[in-house]
């Protein structure tokens, strides 16, 4: 029902910067946050940000504190994650979820197919 289109991600050196962006199809009910997973070779698929409709409610993993910004541009249906202190751990295919701001860490209705970051040493 919603579809999700990621783009940005590339090859970058520690100390680098990435931004990702995802575009939704439209917004629905179950579609009003949107946030960024990552999963590398081997690892289970990990929450990194995520961020409500109204953008006054952010969550971060403790590891990207500091490090990722989320946002999102309304308009064009559209979130961001600017990624900057890059460092190779940050290695890894990134996806775009949506779904309740409540339930979007552990349970999002919808993914993206994914955008490869990596970080070279």
């Amino acid at each position: 029902q919603v579809q999700l289109v990621e783009s940005g991600g590339g090859l970058v050196q520690a100390g680098g910067s990435l931004r990702l962006s995802c575009a939704a199809s439209r917004r629905t009910l179950s579609s009003s946050a949107m946030g960024w997973f990552r999963q590398a070779p081997g690892n289970e698929r990990r929450f990194v940000a995520a961020i409500n409709w109204n953008g006054d409610i952010t969550y971060y993993a403790y590891s990207v504190k500091g490090r990722f910004t989320i946002s999102r541009d309304n308009a064009k249906n559209t979130v961001y994650l600017q990624m900057n202190s890059l460092n190779p751990e940050d290695t890894a295919l990134y996806y775009c979820a949506a779904g309740r701001i409540v339930t979007i860490q552990t349970n999002p209705n919808y993914w993206g197919q994914g955008t490869q970051v990596t970080v070279s040493s």
